[in-house]
């Protein structure tokens, strides 16, 4: 990992998304609005602070994300001195490959190869960016009950019903694989050298025995370093992990306010109960491998679920709470995105291959101390 990630086909999925997410947006508010509907649309008061209040609140998801990322990796490895600055810039950069990929995916290879540049090893990187999900997962996990409560009686869409079903049986697909892999990392390495090895041949190289060996030793080292940094959230690094939960508990929260604001600032009641089950479920429907960021997807299933909150009267108003809605947590996202990812590979020291922040990682590494522990027990 010491070239910035490969994205040949990032113009493709950037336009694709792009393009499923405004003809979806377009639709909606082909069908949501007529004469009649304009009409009253002229009468609503809107509240443009509510707007303002909203983008605050998407930023402030971002620090927040940003502050995670640096307590996870501070307390993976503190010879590395990622700030919260440093850590809300490898968010936001992340932003971009994120909204182009299914399951909202790309950027997890990205904020890896970052905290990488910033002097971690890669299994401590990764461990850092797979334990954000893991405790994602467990979030949503122990809240979907609650969002399922709240709309027991108005799901009748199959559809959406059966897309719910769906997102939920692979949230909990994903974290028994997680756990399986933590559970077996000896079974894990197999895989990968297996894998990576099926890989060479695909591509008809033929590897020397020097560096076969060298393969076999970092993937050995890295599941190693993976295995021992997940390990220690939940012996020594108890602390760090519960610091890292309310982080997430206040970076969820704070972005499921976003639709509360939008219908403020539309003239709406917050429905704050029902939009955070809202949230809820359409984080289970945008975490499915579908379209590149979920385009299409996303702006349906929010007309579906806010269709239900808002009701029939105030119809009218549904495409352009959709508009809004994603115009703030989907373009605003991208467009950062693109920004700071640009700005961090124009970055010399990125480019170099060299640490961007003020450490660099040297000296003696907790997660190292802490897997040599492990292969001696």
């Amino acid at each position: 990992m010491d070239s910035p990630p490969k994205r040949p086909k990032v113009k493709l999925y950037t336009i694709i998304s792009l393009t499923l997410s405004l003809l979806i947006i377009a639709l909606v508010l082909y069908f949501t609005i007529s004469p009649e509907t304009v009409q009253k649309l002229t009468q609503v008061h809107i509240h443009y602070e509510f707007f303002l209040i909203a983008i605050l609140l998407n930023i402030a998801s971002w620090v927040l994300w940003g502050w995670r990322l640096q307590v996870l990796s501070r307390s993976l490895d503190p010879t590395v001195h990622i700030s919260i600055w440093e850590g809300t810039k490898i968010v936001i950069a992340n932003l971009f490959l994120a909204n182009i990929t299914p399951a909202l995916a790309g950027g997890e290879p990205l904020r890896i190869y970052l905290l990488k540049k910033d002097g971690m090893t890669i299994g401590g990187a990764t461990a850092a960016v797979l334990g954000e999900r893991l405790i994602d997962a467990l979030c949503i996990l122990i809240l979907i009950p609650f969002a399922f409560f709240v709309f027991k009686d108005r799901l009748d869409n199959p559809a959406l019903a059966g897309g719910l079903t769906i997102g939920v049986v692979l949230f909990v697909l994903f974290v028994i694989l997680f756990l399986y892999a933590l559970k077996n990392p000896e079974k894990i390495k197999r895989l990968l050298i297996s894998l990576s090895e099926r890989f060479s041949r695909m591509r008809k190289q033929q590897e020397d025995t020097t560096e076969s060996t060298k393969l076999v030793s970092f993937i050995s080292r890295e599941v190693d370093s993976f295995h021992a940094s997940m390990l220690f959230f939940v012996g020594e690094g108890k602390k760090a992990f519960f610091i890292v939960s309310l982080l997430t508990v206040a970076f969820w929260a704070v972005g499921f306010m976003i639709p509360s604001m939008l219908l403020m600032g539309l003239g709406l009641p917050p429905y704050f109960i029902m939009s955070y089950a809202a949230q809820l479920l359409l984080l289970v429907i945008i975490m499915m491998p579908t379209t590149p960021g979920s385009s299409g997807i996303a702006e349906i299933s929010v007309s579906g679920l806010y269709s239900v909150i808002i009701g029939a009267s105030y119809g009218y108003l549904l495409g352009v709470f959709v508009l809004l809605f994603r115009l703030i947590t989907y373009h605003m996202n991208l467009i950062a995105g693109a920004i700071f990812q640009h700005r961090i590979f124009n970055d010399p020291h990125v480019r170099h291959g060299l640490p961007a922040g003020n450490g660099g990682g040297r000296g003696i590494v907790r997660v190292r101390e802490i897997a040599i522990r492990v292969r001696v027990d």
